[in-house]
């Protein structure tokens, strides 16, 4: 589905200094594969996240999903932010329909998709709300929402819940996944939570401090469907303790920068 081959990203900062953001990546992502990434702050994670939604250009090498090299934000992709960034005009109905509009497909039943969507996250009956009056994590949900609106075989998602507060944050682990369950689609996501990639993904991405290279890709062979209980699983052990080595060498920790 998704093939990245010997990707690089050079910066230039305003000083008039290169930066090296990303070197040598090269992954290649099944369908319906569920994807994590993690890394130190700074490794290149969102960039290229980016990159893979075609919003920024590489340096060196490519990103082609089913053969063709993405050049710009393809129909077939949805994206997630870190921030809902929905539009504070509008209501949460008119929010998640914003694709469709933006794509000319406003089709007849685009409607009834969106309650439909926003019914399975909790939302049903939040349609003629504003986003100002929604928490956090009711915001995050209808900007997942929005995301999937026009049907994506791919979803990208940049560190959807860095926002959110814990308790919140475990809900919408367990809310992606029971989606993603549900309904699979190739699942890129980025997150700066240790515990959280290992929960969700059939693979984690491991990179290295800048310049962002991949250190090591784990292959995660728990059972499905999952919850936190599944942390107690030596396999969950197995594979987090592994990812704390790679990221922090002797040190221990939980949680890395985004």
């Amino acid at each position: 589905m998704i093939d990245v081959d010997r990707l690089s990203k050079v910066f230039r900062s305003r000083d008039g200094a290169d930066v090296v953001a990303l070197e040598d990546i090269s992954l290649n992502i099944c369908d319906n594969e569920f994807v994590t990434i993690v890394g130190p702050s700074g490794c290149g994670k969102s960039t290229l996240l980016r990159l893979a939604s075609g919003l920024i250009r590489p340096t060196s090498g490519s990103v082609a999903i089913d053969g063709t090299m993405v050049e710009e934000p393809r129909q077939d992709t949805g994206i997630v932010f870190q921030m809902p960034v929905l539009l504070p005009w509008a209501t949460i109905l008119d929010n998640v329909l914003f694709p469709l509009k933006m794509m000319h497909r406003e089709e007849a039943d685009g409607a009834e998709k969106a309650r439909h969507l926003l019914a399975l996250v909790g939302l049903g009956g939040f349609e003629s709300k504003y986003p100002h009056e929604l928490s956090g994590g009711m915001q995050q949900r209808a900007a997942i929402c929005r995301s999937l609106i026009h049907n994506p075989s791919i979803l990208l998602m940049d560190e959807p819940f860095g926002a959110l507060d814990a308790l919140t944050r475990e809900e919408m682990a367990l809310e992606v996944l029971r989606m993603w369950t549900d309904e699979p689609k190739t699942i890129l996501f980025v997150t700066h939570s240790i515990t959280e990639a290992v929960l969700l993904a059939d693979r984690v991405v491991v990179m290295s401090a800048r310049p962002g290279r991949i250190a090591e890709i784990i292959d995660v062979d728990l059972p499905r469907p999952r919850t936190f209980e599944i942390e107690a699983h030596h396999e969950f052990q197995r594979s987090t303790r592994r990812i704390r080595e790679l990221i922090f060498g002797n040190r221990s920790g939980g949680h890395v920068g985004g």
